[in-house]
């Protein structure tokens, strides 16, 4: 298995219950840029566990979610075939480079949370190549951690910087290729596969607890890269981020804003 989906293999139950979910104002959005409140068909690709892929979900569009890693299809599915508002939404095995998709038959290609694990050159000619003229490609990331409480924010990224260390440390991640996500827009406006390109910042609101920020943590794929490795949560550094969550929110649920970056890139009318 190639070593980037081999990195998401084991936690996909708690990927799933812990990771945020797209704020809808990103379907509207995405449905105005296509040239329409409905659009037809909608792509999701390296769509995990579904989190991204159920922002359509009782939407008149046909949606495909793409995903190599067996383990987060498999959560995938079985969300889906127990939701009955996901009945316009099916998962396929695929890659960025690898849809197996026909020309032209997308009006929506979405990548969340992933990009930055895909080779940027295949990926775009790929996503090109499956999107209609005029089509848009949206990459949509969040940042890391979300607003919460300074304190918590400083003992997460704390947490995320000695999980780095060890993964450098045990080498753990061996043959893991990543892109930064600051380089996302001027890659897809460099591949002249797109003739406008904008960045676009929205947020959405959901609740949390210290439990939750813990186990975000956890689905983070370094951190779970070095558990799958036999580290313990005191050498990583999950058992500080702990304290630190309960005795700032003790057993309080608060808000929990996430501020989302959404690179756009709407394909050449007269692309061949």
């Amino acid at each position: 298995m190639d070593p980037n989906v081999q990195r998401f293999t084991g936690f996909a139950d708690l990927y799933d219950q812990y990771r945020p979910e797209l704020p809808v104002v990103v379907r509207k959005i995405l449905s105005q840029l296509a040239g329409g409140e409905r659009p037809l068909r909608v792509v999701d690709v390296g769509s995990g566990t579904g989190l991204s892929t159920r922002l359509w979900r009782g939407h008149e569009a046909s949606v495909i979610g793409i995903e190599p890693s067996p383990d987060m299809r498999v959560i995938a599915e079985r969300l889906q075939a127990t939701d009955q508002s996901q009945s316009n939404i099916s998962f396929k095995e695929g890659t960025s480079t690898n849809t197996g998709l026909a020309d032209a038959f997308a009006d929506i290609v979405t990548v969340s949370q992933a990009l930055h694990w895909m080779e940027p050159e295949p990926t775009f000619l790929e996503i090109a190549r499956i999107l209609r003229a005029g089509g848009v490609f949206a990459v949509i990331d969040c940042d890391w951690p979300p607003t919460i409480h300074p304190d918590l924010e400083q003992a997460y990224n704390q947490c995320m910087t000695r999980a780095e260390v060890a993964e450098a440390k045990y080498l753990v991640s061996r043959g893991v290729r990543r892109w930064s996500k600051d380089q996302h827009l001027s890659r897809i406006r460099d591949s002249r596969l797109f003739s406008f390109t904008k960045e676009i910042v929205c947020h959405s609101v959901e609740n949390g607890d210290a439990r939750r920020l813990v186990g975000l943590a956890k689905s983070q794929g370094t951190v779970a890269s070095l558990l799958k490795y036999g580290l313990s949560e005191d050498e990583i550094g999950i058992s500080d981020l702990c304290q630190v969550a309960e005795r700032t929110l003790g057993d309080r649920t608060v808000s929990w804003f996430w501020s989302y970056r959404i690179r756009i890139g709407i394909k050449l009318v007269h692309q061949v």
